[in-house]
């Protein structure tokens, strides 16, 4: 059995489609919203399609722990995680997403991630850099080429076998974010294997502005600065320029111009939140909380 879950904050403006979309999947099975006080429709409407629903307090919000509370209440043997605005592609992203997980060493996959038709040009490439078409496993045998990406796994789509998760005590509560990250890291560190699988795929992507960028930023550098010693063998320092590299060509051979110009302020933007993140220690509290993405994280 598949228990999807989905955790939510006002999402009234996508929660019908995506309910409707697991109802015609190829492969169903029982779906968890778990809502964070939500003040629209979003838990009547999830409710009249069928979905079990629990509402939290919305201060008690955590990457981590708000899932880790929502697979208490699952009865699948697979666990499914989405997010509120990620739309299936088709009707066979379950059965793709699932199917890698019958080998007993993948304990884990996650999907592609199609940016949507008004996708800047840089949040496109953004998609096509981190989700491409070639599927992929990755192991410890993954770090000497791949680096801090072998651990690159996202929640906006994956799967994982519930025994699994269990065994290694669900997700870490304490993040700001990337909590999925970190779990992938733990998985392949007990000698599990992860699956990129390409053929399942949903319709996501976000335009955050040159502000957002930075708050972003700020709170990987937080994650990171916190807990890098726990991804043994990773170092994150030559995957940005590398991106940077690559997106300057996407941007040029498809005749993005203009964009070349955001490209550089997006680059600044992303690099001092990323430093500032990474010596957080420096900044007073009420800083921290001003320029974070979650500011909530920071507490006395």
């Amino acid at each position: 059995m598949i228990s999807v879950i989905i955790p939510t904050r006002n999402a009234e403006g996508h929660i019908r489609r995506l309910l409707d979309s697991l109802k015609r999947q190829s492969m169903t099975g029982e779906t968890i919203v778990i809502d964070s006080s939500s003040t629209d429709n979003t838990v009547n409407i999830a409710e009249s399609l069928g979905a079990k629903t629990k509402i939290i307090v919305r201060g008690l919000f955590g990457h981590g722990k708000t899932r880790n509370q929502a697979v208490k209440l699952a009865h699948g043997d697979i666990i499914v995680f989405l997010t509120q605005d990620a739309l299936p592609a088709d009707e066979h992203f379950l059965e793709n997403l699932i199917k890698p997980l019958e080998a007993p060493e993948i304990a884990a996959a996650y999907g592609r991630q199609i940016p949507k038709a008004d996708a800047k040009p840089t949040e496109k490439f953004s998609r096509f850099f981190n989700y491409p078409k070639t599927p992929l496993i990755k192991d410890s045998s993954s770090f000497p080429n791949l680096g801090i990406k072998t651990f690159f796994f996202s929640n906006v789509c994956s799967a994982i076998r519930k025994k699994e998760f269990e065994e290694l005590g669900g997700f870490s509560e304490n993040l700001i974010m990337n909590e999925d990250m970190l779990f992938a890291g733990r998985l392949i560190q007990r000698g599990y294997k992860i699956a990129y699988v390409p053929g399942a795929s949903v319709i996501h992507s976000h335009n955050y502005s040159l502000r957002e960028q930075f708050r972003r930023y700020f709170d990987i550098g937080v994650f990171l600065r916190k807990n890098l010693e726990s991804l043994n063998y990773a170092n994150p320092n030559n995957v940005g320029a590398s991106f940077l590299k690559e997106e300057l060509r996407y941007l040029m051979k498809n005749g993005y111009y203009r964009w070349c110009a955001y490209l550089a302020g997006e680059a600044i933007s992303k690099f001092i939140g990323y430093k500032l993140g990474r010596h957080y220690d420096l900044l007073p509290l009420s800083i921290r909380r001003r320029i974070s993405m979650h500011s909530d994280y920071w507490q006395e």
